[in-house]
C-alpha cells in the first residue's frame, strides 16, 4: 500500500482550516500532518513533516503565502505547493504562477476540487480553477497581454500531437488521463510535455496552461 500524500494546511482563518481538513481527511489517500496560521510558520512546519503538498494562503500574517511559497521551493522543491486564494487576489496569482506554483483554488471551492488539486499537484501535474484563470486571464494589462500572445504564436511550432495534449493539459486533465484519452502511456505524456515546455519557454504546466487559454478565440 503506497502511503498517504502528507499536506501542510498554511491558513490565518481558523473556521478555513478547520473546513479543509475536513475535506481532505475525507480522502483515503491524503493526510494533513501540520497546520500554520503565518508563512514564517508554513515554511517551518512544510520541513518539519516532510510535506508532499503545502496548501498555503496568499494572504497571512508575519510572511505572506507568496514569499512563504518562494522560500519553501527554495528550501525543499520537492514540495508542491497549492495557493489557496480568493476573489480580489489575481495579480498575486500571476506572481505565482511565475514561481512555479503547481496549482489555484478558490477557498469556496467544492471538496471534490479542493481534493483533486492535491492530488493533482502530488502526480506532479497542475490543477487550475476555472474560476482562478478567468479571474487571471481578465485582469491582464495590455503589455501582459501583449507578451502572452507573443509567446502564443508559438503554439504553431508545436506538432499535431503535442497541440493535442496541450489542449487536455489546458483542460485540466492529469498525464494520465490524458494518456487513456490518446490512448497512450502517461511516460510519454510527460515525454511530450517536457518537449512542450521546451518549445513555449513555460516553465511548468500552469503557464503553458494559460498561454493555451489565452492564445484562444475569445467569445
Amino acid at each position: 500500500m503506497s502511503r498517504s500524500i502528507r499536506v501542510l494546511i498554511a491558513d490565518d482563518e481558523p473556521l478555513i482550516t478547520a473546513g479543509v481538513r475536513t475535506v481532505l481527511e475525507s480522502a483515503s489517500d491524503i493526510e494533513v500532518v501540520a497546520e500554520a496560521e503565518n508563512g514564517r510558520d508554513a515554511v517551518d512546519q512544510a520541513m518539519r513533516h516532510r510535506v508532499d503538498v503545502a496548501l498555503v494562503d496568499i494572504n497571512m500574517p508575519v510572511m505572506d503565502g507568496l514569499t512563504a511559497a518562494e522560500r519553501l521551493r527554495l528550501r525543499s522543491p520537492a514540495v508542491r505547493i497549492v495557493m489557496l486564494t480568493a476573489f480580489g487576489d489575481e495579480p498575486n496569482v500571476m506572481r505565482a504562477l511565475q514561481n512555479g506554483a503547481a496549482g489555484f483554488v478558490l477557498k469556496n471551492c467544492s471538496p471534490g476540487e479542493l481534493i483533486g488539486a492535491v492530488r493533482a499537484a502530488h502526480a506532479g501535474d497542475a490543477f487550475l480553477s476555472p474560476a482562478v484563470t478567468r479571474q487571471v486571464l481578465g485582469l491582464l494589462t495590455p503589455v501582459e497581454a501583449r507578451r502572452r500572445h507573443e509567446a502564443a504564436r508559438r503554439l504553431e511550432d508545436l506538432t499535431a500531437r503535442e497541440s493535442d495534449v496541450l489542449r487536455l493539459v489546458a483542460e485540466g486533465l492529469s498525464n494520465a488521463d490524458i494518456g487513456r484519452r490518446l490512448h497512450m502511456t502517461e511516460t510519454s505524456i510527460k515525454t511530450y510535455m517536457s518537449r512542450i515546455l521546451a518549445k513555449l519557454g513555460c516553465a511548468n504546466r500552469v503557464q503553458a496552461a494559460l498561454l493555451t487559454r489565452d492564445a484562444a478565440p475569445l467569445g
